[in-house]
């Protein structure tokens, strides 16, 4: 797919795939039943099987069900199934309800929560409608494997069954999640459920028949085996949903990547299981402990599931700000507001930081025009009429994932960065809601655009037209990202101007929610994450105290050159870190962050002094050895980048990039079989490492595997780059100027209602002042 740079690291290079002197792997002759067979055959999804009797209810739904993708496959494109592999009874899920009557505190939560409301908001619905009436209500169960997993089980996504079930006023409701027995990171509703009950007998089996409170009192700890199990505690858990792919089942294209939180999280500071990440972590943090923090019981409430007058909370807080707005929860959007505000621990999820102030002197060249950096503690003079240029680092700090996370093409935050006089009124705008309710095109915002085999957007959220990312500016975790706005100072204002850059938030676009809910200007929420002011004196400036919560000095610097990095200004970048290295001599990130830009600008014997620095100051350092072992392999020292790489790999065993690295290593030296390990439990963390898929294709032809050779070398096929693609988004980004200038890894938003300057550079809506 044709990503943005922005997306990933310029590190994140499949070596693999690139370096490797074999052709793409072809399927070989031999198919077994787990091997594609045919092009129609699915790649995908849970393969189920049944033993021993089935049940009639079972036999009532299979008579009539449509197996659209085979009868081993019942619930594709969802890769979600059951233990028995039949269709069970909806009347086999308790209702929340009859659990709520004993857990209040956790009823009162779950309600008001985007789970407990999955199937039912009006937006869904019109959404999952849209895929039904063009393709088949079969298809649904690729959203609903984890939006309504009860009729999904039950065999209701065909045709003829019925359209209105009771269940749905419940989406997940408890004893959907409290039956699931195990997932894996695949995603897409990658859950196996289990027997659905909320007690056990003696001998540990699920007993179905209705339960009395007064059995369950009485067995409290048989109660507690049928309901929790320590997988609901880890990361892996939510991946089954919170991790999705669009397979050729459900778009007749090929697979394509939708949403990666599991793996975004799983690659961040907040694991510790990757040391590649720009800032270190004290402790490990998985989504229960930001999503899923102890609540106190509301006064009156009773839960037995409470400990010390605290519950886990079953609010699940995250960025679905509409649902409480339209079912009128206002405790939900307080907390909501405050989580997007302060996260999980109040320490902030962004910071904003207008870092820096560059002279208009012609030159795009980062780092060449700085006037004042970083602003506020450095002295600068500005003069009426002059045009400046304002740079602002937002740093993703405190999320374990991305921001946006999850469907970013429709949900919206961006960065409204105003110029105003020491009166108030706005001089300049960039991030402004137009008078119809849609965002300002040119805003900096932290989404992407999908497009179709047309080179048109999927304006509705129409996936399975998805062909190719024409951008993607989301800020991964730890990560940076640079807006950079030019601006004309008054020139008949002779105090201060003052400029303010707010990161804000609203669940969906304008367009997606007014067809969603057939109304003009439907109202939502907007949230501000964080936000910062900087005034500007005409004339001299002098250096000021830090504002309360400022980063320190060597801290903006850092995040200044992560940024850097990200938008390929690699001189600057290295300068940046430079800076930081001059405040902090210690610090060996600061020499291994210069390393981590040279090697992508190819300054390999730069990058090897830096990294002899960094593990002088810090000997063994993992970050360190998995950086110079990509130097040592590039100068063909293949023996002493395996070295560095396993001992990388000994004290991170779950880093991908360690493991990819390490098996193409191996593979370099014709080590097969170490090569086959290292790619295998690769898999084991990511099943979609497409490095993965096609080293092994090869190793397991040479090792005389030959039926696994064709698993890998069909789904390599499968979730390779489409070469041609990438014409659809350039066909969309000719016809729309106002968003292509996002594409582009360093541009700037122009406010001064001048015509274009340069390449990458579009004219943005300004409101004009008084003598701009």
């Amino acid at each position: 797919m044709l990503s943005a740079v922005l997306a990933v690291s310029p590190l994140a290079v499949n070596w693999a795939v690139k370096a490797s002197t074999d052709p793409p792997p072809n399927s070989v002759s031999t198919t077994p039943a787990t091997a594609p067979a045919h092009p129609d055959t699915p790649l995908y999804g849970a393969h189920t099987s049944i033993s021993g009797p089935t049940s009639p209810f079972h036999d009532s739904i299979a008579a009539r069900y449509n197996y659209a993708f085979g009868k081993d496959s019942p619930f594709l494109p969802s890769n979600a199934t059951d233990v028995s592999g039949q269709f069970l009874s909806p009347k086999s899920f308790s209702t929340a309800d009859y659990c709520g009557h004993c857990h209040q505190e956790a009823f009162h939560q779950w309600r008001q929560s985007a789970h407990a409301n999955s199937f039912r908001a009006p937006w869904y619905i019109k959404n999952v409608n849209m895929l039904i009436d063009e393709k088949g209500v079969q298809y649904s169960r690729h959203c609903e494997g984890c939006h309504n997993p009860v009729a999904l089980l039950s065999g209701d996504l065909s045709q003829g069954m019925p359209k209105k079930r009771p269940f749905e006023q419940e989406g997940l409701t408890c004893s959907v999640c409290h039956s699931i027995v195990s997932t894996d990171t695949a995603g897409t509703g990658s859950w196996v459920m289990g027997t659905p009950a909320v007690l056990v007998d003696e001998n540990g089996a699920p007993v179905t028949r209705p339960v009395s409170d007064a059995e369950i009192l009485a067995h409290l700890d048989r109660h507690s085996k049928a309901v929790m199990r320590p997988l609901y505690k880890t990361a892996e858990f939510c991946a089954a949903c919170h991790k999705a792919a669009i397979p050729r089942e459900l778009d007749d294209y090929k697979w394509l990547r939708a949403i990666s939180l599991y793996d975004e999280w799983q690659g961040a500071s907040f694991t510790k299981q990757s040391p590649l990440p720009f800032y270190r972590k004290d402790s490990v943090s998985t989504c229960q402990t930001c999503h899923m923090i102890r609540e106190p019981l509301r006064s009156g409430a009773v839960d037995p599931g409470a400990k010390d007058g605290k519950l886990v909370s079953h609010r699940w807080l995250g960025g679905n700000s509409l649902i409480p707005q339209y079912y009128k929860y206002d405790e939900q959007a307080q907390k909501l507001a405050e989580f997007l505000k302060n996260g999980a621990n109040s320490i902030g999820v962004l910071n904003v930081d207008i870092f820096a102030i560059e002279k208009d002197s012609g030159s795009d060249t980062a780092g060449e025009n700085l006037l004042a950096a970083p602003l506020g503690l450095t002295p600068f003079t500005v003069t009426p009429g002059q045009t400046l240029i304002a740079d602002v680092v937002i740093q993703n700090k405190g999320i374990g994932h991305s921001l946006i996370p999850e469907q970013r093409d429709f949900y919206e935050s961006w960065i409204d960065f105003t110029v105003k006089d020491s009166a108030g009124k706005v001089l300049a705008e960039s991030g402004f809601v137009q008078p119809d309710g849609n965002l300002d095109p040119s805003a900096h915002s932290f989404t992407n655009r999908l497009i179709n085999g047309k080179g048109e957007l999927n304006d509705l959220h129409q996936i399975w037209h998805n062909r190719v990312l024409a951008y993607n500016n989301t800020i991964q975790s730890g990560r940076s990202q640079l807006a950079r706005y030019r601006f004309r100072l008054p020139k008949k204002v002779t105090d201060i101007v003052s400029l303010t850059a707010t990161v804000k938030y609203r669940r969906f676009n304008q367009h997606f929610i007014d067809y969603a809910m057939a109304a003009k200007r439907y109202p939502m929420p907007v949230l501000e994450i964080a936000s910062e002011t900087k005034t500007i004196q005409l004339g001299e400036n002098a250096p000021a105290p830090p504002q309360s919560g400022e980063n320190p000095e060597w801290m903006r610097w850092n995040n200044y050159g992560i940024a850097l990095l990200d938008a390929q200004q690699y001189q600057a970048a290295v300068d940046a870190f430079k800076k930081v290295a001059a405040f902090r001599p210690e610090y060996a990130d600061a020499w291994t962050n210069m390393a981590v830009v040279e090697i992508p600008w190819e300054r390999y014997d730069d990058a090897k002094v830096h990294l002899a620095k960094a593990l002088e100051l810090l000997p063994g350092d993992s970050r360190a050895l998995y950086y110079r072992a990509l130097v040592e392999r590039n100068a063909g020292q293949v023996e002493e980048a395996i070295a560095d790489l396993e001992a990388m790999v000994a004290k991170y065993p779950r880093s991908r990039d360690g493991l990819r690295e390490l098996g193409f290593s191996y593979y370099q030296k014709h080590d097969y079989a170490r090569a086959r390990d290292a790619y295998e439990r690769l898999q084991a963390v990511d099943p979609d490492d497409l490095a993965a898929h096609y080293q092994l294709a090869i190793l397991y032809r040479r090792l005389g595997e030959k039926e696994k050779a064709a698993v890998e070398s069909a789904r390599f096929a499968d979730q390779k780059d489409d070469p041609t693609a990438s014409e659809y988004a350039l066909e969309f980004l000719r016809k729309h100027p106002e968003v292509a200038a996002e594409s582009v890894a360093w541009h700037t938003h122009d406010l001064t209602g001048d015509a274009p300057k340069k390449s990458g550079e579009i004219k943005y809506t300004y409101i004009p002042g008084a003598g701009m």
